[in-house]
């Protein structure tokens, strides 16, 4: 693999501290151009519950499953525009100035960035803005609710404006990350009061974070199957082996595969097909998982006990490339990814010099993963403050059982943390 040769001070980073401003006029309009009619194919409903008072600024929170989520947003804020963040995946894909004109914050995933909550605040007390969140952070990978940190709750209590909840159905059944091809199906949203202002002051961080929570329940395979939309693409099932790689026939991980409407186990070789409401069906035998995220709860549980029993450990060699600021990915050449139940660590060449990254289990609360991200291959994201580091894996199949794991080492730490205390 050829290194990009650079010297490291010679790296351009993104200037987080920059500050935001009101989205561009005319941006603005054109993104609700391009929005509104591709909503309108789908049939798209939009329900408001207890917003007949609340004017901007408010926090929004949107559940978040693909690329329409952001249609969708844009279209509920109106009549306001809206700032958002995004990671610099984002501004490296879109460009950082039409970025930065459409009121656009830049961060990274799962680090502790104050420059962002100053900006949060400038959008919300100084612009007048509606900011809208991403708390899950990713999207999500079956289809059910990711992980919402600790601090949103902390986020909203600060703000002191109401809280919205934006629940969107449909977004992730229509295009799941590990099936990038767009059903084009119904999409509906639920855009719902859930924290006045004047709660905001007398709830704790606790129970704002337990009605986040409670707001953000979702499963769109359920919903799909509820309001009975059919989805009978011929390839509705392609990469659907990325999400189930553990047979719960046999047991064997990684020997999955997928295609057209079926999924079989290449070690057991039994197979199952996925229906027009999303659901499987062993073609012999018993079904185990009619339901995609029981499946995928019981994939999670069984690396929760291997954590648990401490026999967790993940090697890969992998290929490294960096994200300092939005501009381009820097490529570091080949490195090692391992992850034990107590850590997540990146070893490798980094601007010529060796390095090793570390993040603890109670350190690293979740993990952005990418199935084949841009035709690239498999990867994880792991961010430091001034960088981020794309790992892309040698190994198939294994990005989704390493998201589990991060999560659950860190539920393990937290709780022994707890316990100490």
């Amino acid at each position: 693999m050829r290194v990009t040769k650079v010297k490291k001070e010679d790296v351009k980073h993104f200037d987080f501290e920059k500050k935001p401003h009101k989205p561009n006029f005319l941006f603005s309009v054109a993104r609700e151009i391009i929005c509104k009619p591709g909503l309108k194919k789908r049939d798209f409903k939009l329900k408001k519950v207890n917003m007949e008072d609340v004017t901007a600024p408010y926090l929004m929170l949107v559940t978040h499953s693909s690329m329409i989520d952001f249609f969708v947003m844009t279209v509920a804020v109106q009549p306001y525009r809206a700032n958002n963040v995004m990671t610099l995946e984002g501004f490296n894909t879109y460009t950082e100035p039409l970025m930065r004109s459409l009121g656009v914050c830049g961060t990274r995933k799962y680090i502790t960035d104050l420059n962002l909550i100053k900006n949060i605040r400038y959008c919300i007390q100084k612009l007048k803005n509606p900011f809208v969140l991403f708390p899950e952070a990713r999207y999500s990978l079956d289809g059910c609710t990711s992980h919402i940190p600790e601090s949103t709750g902390k986020l909203a209590k600060m703000l002191r404006v109401p809280v919205i909840v934006l629940r969107i159905h449909g977004n992730f059944v229509t295009c799941p990350q590990w099936n990038k091809i767009d059903k084009k199906n119904h999409i509906e949203a639920e855009m719902i009061q859930i924290i006045t202002k004047e709660e905001t002051k007398t709830l704790s961080v606790e129970e704002i974070n337990e009605r986040i929570k409670q707001y953000f329940e979702y499963d769109d395979f359920q919903w799909q199957l509820d309001h009975k939309i059919v989805i009978n693409h011929p390839k509705r099932a392609d990469g659907l082996h990325c999400l189930l790689y553990k047979c719960p026939n046999c047991g064997t991980e990684h020997q999955t595969d997928s295609k057209g409407t079926k999924l079989w186990c290449n070690h057991c070789k039994k197979e199952w097909e996925m229906d027009e409401y999303g659901q499987l069906h062993a073609i012999e035998g018993e079904t185990e998982f009619s339901h995609i995220p029981d499946w995928s709860n019981w994939e999670r549980a069984c690396v929760r006990k291997e954590i648990e029993d401490g026999t967790y450990y993940f090697e890969d060699t992998v290929r490294v490339e960096t994200l300092p600021g939005s501009l381009k990915f820097y490529k570091q050449g080949m490195g090692k990814l391992i992850q034990t139940p107590t850590e997540t660590r990146i070893e490798c060449n980094y601007h010529g010099e060796p390095y090793t990254l570390v993040r603890s289990a109670k350190n690293l609360e979740s993990m952005h993963i990418e199935y084949d991200y841009l035709g690239r291959g498999d990867c994880v994201d792991i961010s430091i403050p001034d960088d981020s580091f794309w790992c892309y894996l040698s190994k198939r199949d294994a990005i989704t059982k390493i998201s589990f794991a991060t999560e659950e080492m860190y539920y393990l730490a937290v709780s022994k943390s707890a316990r100490k205390s």
